[in-house]
């Protein structure tokens, strides 16, 4: 299976996981909200900037998913924590996470930067950072 994944633009991640210094990226929510449950170990996820460039611009393989159980708010400080070495996350980056009841760690490896190209998105209405594509191939902007 196939994702498109958005990333923070402003905390470089896309360049953090290029440099292979991020190894793993974070989603969580206060219910079960995509991707919890939808990503497994061999998908392959399409990294594009969050700030309007429309760009997809590197890949990776996932090889560990951790879907949380419902947390308290220190609970998901302390996975958090424990993971940061992976997850590289900034203050702010670390403020938004901690406290959601659900978190999903997502461990990556053959990071790699692709050839740009842009994707469209029109099925996926108003999904907004996570679109679970199935084939990379049917969304790609011809």
């Amino acid at each position: 299976m196939d994702h498109i994944v958005y990333t923070d633009a402003k905390a470089g991640e896309i360049v953090l996981l290029l440099s292979h210094q991020k190894r793993m990226i974070i989603r969580g929510a206060a219910g079960r909200k995509m991707p919890y449950g939808r990503v497994n170990p061999g998908d392959i996820l399409y990294f594009i900037n969050n700030n309007a460039e429309s760009l997809v611009k590197a890949k990776g393989r996932v090889v560990n998913v951790l879907n949380s159980d419902k947390l308290t708010p220190e609970e998901s400080a302390e996975l958090i924590n424990n993971h940061q070495d992976k997850l590289l996350l900034t203050k702010e980056q670390v403020k938004r996470w901690s406290g959601k009841r659900y978190l999903v760690l997502i461990e990556l490896s053959d990071i790699a930067e692709t050839e740009p190209f842009r994707i469209d998105r029109s099925d996926y209405g108003n999904m907004d950072d996570w679109l679970p594509v199935g084939d990379i191939k049917k969304v790609i902007q011809k």
